[in-house]
């Protein structure tokens, strides 16, 4: 008999349809329905994507039955791995993962997010309602933090900026002319009191990727700040392109090592909203196609968390 290793997947959530975005806000909001301007504006981004379909619940999917094969291909024989979708904000909420782990008889999990840089206020809120009800269900189930510098994270993530600096190439633009700006969603700035290892996680992801490619003018940026009263990690990234622009740079590629799937933040934040100012400020901006179901990525994965069950003691079940 195989033994079976559940794997919870997390990552944020979206609403499955345009119907679905104010109890998915309400959710992100702690229960707080939003006011009629504020779900306006948020149905206002999604529908000027892609018509009020959002794709990235489909890149989810994917992702999570892309991890599945490739544990499954490279496992060896007697152990199966199971993926679970968990989500934040919306349904299969995380704790629905785990449920339905225990349902199919589940005794021993990894579970891993969709995000490779780790802080407390995002991988950690994950890791923490899994491991609750996990023990709740009597499943032993151990936890990949981060995996930010993992040889092939950043191997795939190199080839996608050599990739865009051979367009600019292409058009006229020299390397050296071009700024790459790479950049992650921004948190509270009380993170660094805390010691959260984030920005320091980010901060080495991006200079492993800018050395294996040979990138010598870059900077760290932030992106898609919470409209809260409080400080958040900055500058973002808007600011920053007007004081690029205003140092006389034509040239930038967008990197946003800190999503691995096209989100709102970087369909709608970087493709539309930033591509908006730098057409503005006459700035060719362009980035970097998101990881989502690269078998790059799904091997990056299934490599952590493989790593992960080893160090556990599967049993037969």
């Amino acid at each position: 008999m195989s033994a079976k290793i559940g794997v919870l997947v997390m990552s944020y959530g979206t609403p499955e349809s345009l119907e679905g975005v104010e109890a998915y806000y309400t959710h992100i909001r702690r229960g707080n329905p939003p006011s009629a301007e504020q779900l306006k504006e948020l149905k206002d981004r999604y529908e000027a994507i892609v018509g009020g379909v959002f794709p990235l619940r489909e890149n989810t999917d994917r992702q999570v039955e892309a991890l599945q094969a490739a544990l499954n291909r490279d496992s060896g024989e007697g152990i199966e791995y199971v993926c679970y979708q968990g989500l934040k904000h919306a349904h299969p909420f995380i704790e629905d993962g785990v449920e339905a782990m225990a349902k199919d008889g589940i005794t021993q999990a990894v579970g891993v997010v969709l995000a490779p840089h780790y802080s407390v206020m995002s991988v950690g809120g994950y890791i923490k309602r899994a491991q609750q009800k996990a023990e709740e269900s009597g499943i032993e189930m151990a936890f990949v933090e981060s995996y930010h510098l993992h040889p092939e994270l950043i191997d795939v993530l190199c080839r996608r900026v050599s990739a865009k600096l051979d367009q600019f190439e292409e058009t006229g633009a020299a390397r050296g002319e071009v700024r790459v700006l790479f950049s992650a969603h921004s948190l509270p700035e009380r993170i660094l009191a805390m010691g959260d290892p984030y920005r320091d996680q980010l901060l080495e992801t991006s200079e492993a990727v800018a050395a294996k490619a040979g990138v010598t003018s870059w900077q760290f940026t932030w992106q898609s700040a919470g409209r809260t009263a409080e400080p958040w990690l900055g500058p973002d990234i808007l600011d920053t392109l007007r004081e690029l622009s205003e140092t006389q740079v034509k040239y930038v590629l967008s990197a946003p090592v800190g999503f691995v799937s096209d989100h709102l933040e970087v369909l709608y934040d970087l493709d539309i909203e930033a591509q908006a100012l730098a057409s503005e400020l006459d700035l060719r901006l362009l980035r970097i196609e998101s990881l989502n179901s690269d078998p790059a990525y799904m091997s990056v994965l299934s490599d952590v968390v493989r790593t992960k069950a080893d160090q556990m003691k599967v049993s037969q079940q």
